[in-house]
């Protein structure tokens, strides 16, 4: 079993089932692929993953979701875990926030809904290098 975990926040249920879906296609059991609805489920899972030892590599998050923002949470992820890479993914994002995270979250990549299965391939395989 892996120790390695790719998250993927969304509150739309069919968009994590895409994004599991692809990224276990791309990179079968290499690692944990975990998915939250929000922001708090986000840091629920991430707590749980520290107690387990399991080290996130990556976290892909929308940027449209209640309660916080995408680039806030990508922001205090990289405060608390600077090593994490971020990726932000959205349809609605405005380039305000789009910078704000590459500024204070070091922000990755921002893909655009809808991504194309081989650019979040490339994004998140580029990461891990």
């Amino acid at each position: 079993m892996s120790n390695a975990a790719i998250l993927c926040v969304d509150d739309e249920v069919p968009i994590l089932k895409v994004l599991k879906e692809q990224l276990k296609r791309s990179f079968g059991n290499q690692y944990i692929y975990e998915v939250a609805q929000s922001v708090e489920e986000a840091w629920l899972v991430i707590e749980e993953m520290e107690q387990d030892e399991v080290k996130i590599l990556v976290i892909v998050s929308d940027w449209l979701m209640p309660n916080v923002r995408g680039d806030q949470f990508l922001i205090q992820v990289h405060e608390r875990f600077p090593e994490v890479v971020t990726v932000m993914l959205t349809g609605q994002a405005d380039e305000g926030a789009i910078d704000r995270a590459k500024q204070q979250a070091n922000l990755y990549a921002c893909l655009r809904k809808p991504w194309r299965e081989e650019e979040l391939q490339q994004v998140i395989r580029s990461a891990l290098n």
